[in-house]
């Protein structure tokens, strides 16, 4: 059993929704990746998401794209991603990880050289925004083949076919845009995702995850009421930008910390 099942199943047990924290691989600082992995995992991180940085990151919106422009710029890549995972893991072997990324960089390195290199880094799953489960089936053998889940993106414009293709392939979780838009957007509607997640549910056998327009305690408590877990991304990449190099970890591990105690107060009674 996989680390992201391994967590979903241990949640599930104790009646808890999941929370999962998204940063961008090498900003504000690359020497620093790792350190503050570890810090999202001390508050309370049931899975985190690295962002791979790209140059054209279509689905991110402003704060996110900057973020990824400015890790660039420091010379961060997949593989110094990779890198950053494999030293991750020599100290915690429990948090899954999750390379959040585009195609372009998997392509130029090789599906079959990427999938061993994830593999022996520790990755957990992958979700590459600009890959269509269409076209995805060879591709996600390839990562179950590596003992890494295919994660893959629903919209709120998902056609129930669609929901059906991503059921067929995906493993691990399901990531719900929960708005028409890109990341970091505001215009957050708790009652249309609560609307979307049966017709998702029904056709996909996965945890399915929230994220997009989440940035405080009170919208991810809300949408952890509809919801098996939520993204955080952008008010993250904020906080590391905005915070001093000194408080920056505390920062993190505070901030994650009052989103887990909001959404574990839900209590079982929610579920």
């Amino acid at each position: 059993m996989s680390r992201i099942k391994n967590t979903f199943a241990a949640l599930a047990e104790q009646g808890k929704k999941g929370l999962i924290p998204f940063m961008t691989a090498g900003d504000p600082d690359p020497a620093r990746t790792v350190e503050f992995m570890h810090a999202l995992a001390a508050g309370g991180a049931d899975v985190i998401e690295l962002g791979v940085p790209f140059s054209d990151p279509m689905a991110d919106g402003p704060v996110i794209q900057a973020s990824s422009e400015r890790a660039l710029a420091k010379g961060v890549s997949l593989r110094t991603v990779l890198a950053d995972v494999k030293r991750f893991r020599e100290k915690d072997d429990r948090t899954p990880v999750v390379l959040m990324g585009y195609a372009n960089p998997i392509e130029r390195m090789g599906a079959d050289a990427f999938a061993a290199a994830a593999k022996e880094a520790g990755v957990d799953g992958v979700l590459v925004v600009d890959y269509p489960p269409e076209e995805s089936v060879a591709f996600a053998g390839k990562m179950r083949a590596a003992g890494v889940d295919p994660i893959f993106l629903l919209a709120p414009t998902s056609t129930d076919e669609r929901i059906a293709e991503v059921g067929k392939i995906a493993s691990g979780y399901v990531y719900y845009v929960s708005l028409k838009g890109v990341t970091g957007a505001a215009n957050l509607d708790v009652s249309s995702i609560a609307g979307k997640i049966p017709a998702i549910k029904s056709r996909v056998p996965l945890p399915v995850g929230v994220g997009f327009g989440i940035r405080d305690a009170d919208t991810a408590r809300a949408v952890a009421e509809v919801s098996d877990a939520v993204v955080i991304g952008s008010r993250i990449v904020q906080l590391l930008q905005q915070a001093s190099p000194e408080a920056a970890a505390g920062t993190l591990t505070r901030f994650i910390a009052e989103v887990r105690q909001a959404i574990d107060s839900i209590g079982t009674a929610a579920r």
